[in-house]
């Protein structure tokens, strides 16, 4: 536990200058959305220096390229999806709200506690590193969700971004994934990193990596993920109706 502490110190400090490297980015392009951008490479990051800083093993190859896949192609998404347009509508918001306590609310709020929930969630990976396992049962079946989860979030963000070209005012997304889930992107993400953790399952004392999926599930479904989102379009008749027929997360398919 002694040298997981120790990994997991150099991790923090390497996130902290991380998050001051994107907070002073924001200043220069005057948007806060950037911290988005900022989300999956961190943990890309992490993972390249995990691997020319620890062991590796078959077990932990195929974690440092589950997770750098989805982080690299969360982030290309993410900066397409905002280039040429304004600030995200939540970050405007935030500048209303905190006034004259912007600049420090910004650093501590966003790219600060964003750094503090990567530490959390890529705890399994950190753990994982201090072992050379090879594949086993567990290795096969997370892969599995993992590969799910992919699917949903990448097919789930391309399906919208065609539909955000040709969308009428009020009308909301019931197509493809859409039709089953109403943020099948989020289900898909949750999905991945439960899949990351039944990977690490196995591990000596691998149990107590819980915290990392059960943080992403929290923060997803109740913070902020699905209810800004679903804040967003509350009052749209459209989306009331879907609200009745899908549920938030998981697929209705009946």
């Amino acid at each position: 536990m002694d040298q997981f502490i120790n990994l997991w110190s150099d991790v923090a400090i390497i996130l902290w200058g991380y998050a001051t490297a994107w907070f002073l980015v924001s200043l220069i392009l005057k948007r806060n959305d950037i911290a988005d951008i900022a989300w999956g490479l961190g943990y890309c990051l992490l993972c390249v220096w995990l691997f020319f800083t620890q062991p590796t093993g078959p077990s932990t190859l195929l974690l440092y390229g589950m997770v750098c896949l989805w982080g690299a192609r969360l982030s290309i998404h993410i900066y397409h999806r905002n280039r040429g347009k304004a600030e995200d509508f939540r970050y405007l918001q935030w500048r209303t709200d905190w006034g004259k306590s912007f600049y420090w609310r910004s650093y501590l709020q966003v790219y600060v506690l964003q750094s503090f929930f990567i530490l959390i969630i890529i705890t399994p990976i950190l753990w994982a590193s201090l072992f050379t396992t090879p594949w086993s049962l567990f290795t096969a079946v997370g892969a599995s969700l993992w590969v799910l989860g992919f699917l949903f979030q990448s097919i789930g963000d391309y399906q919208l971004t065609h539909f955000k070209k040709t969308k009428q005012p009020g009308e909301i997304m019931q197509r493809g994934l859409w039709k089953y889930s109403r943020h099948p992107n989020y289900f898909g993400e949750i999905v991945m990193w439960w899949g990351i953790y039944c990977i690490v399952l196995p591990l000596p004392q691998g149990w107590w990596t819980i915290v990392s999926p059960v943080t992403i599930t929290v923060l997803l479904a109740y913070v902020s993920g699905v209810p800004m989102l679903e804040k967003k379009y509350a009052g749209n008749v459209a989306y009331e109706a879907d609200k009745k027929r899908t549920w938030a997360l998981l697929p209705k398919i009946w």
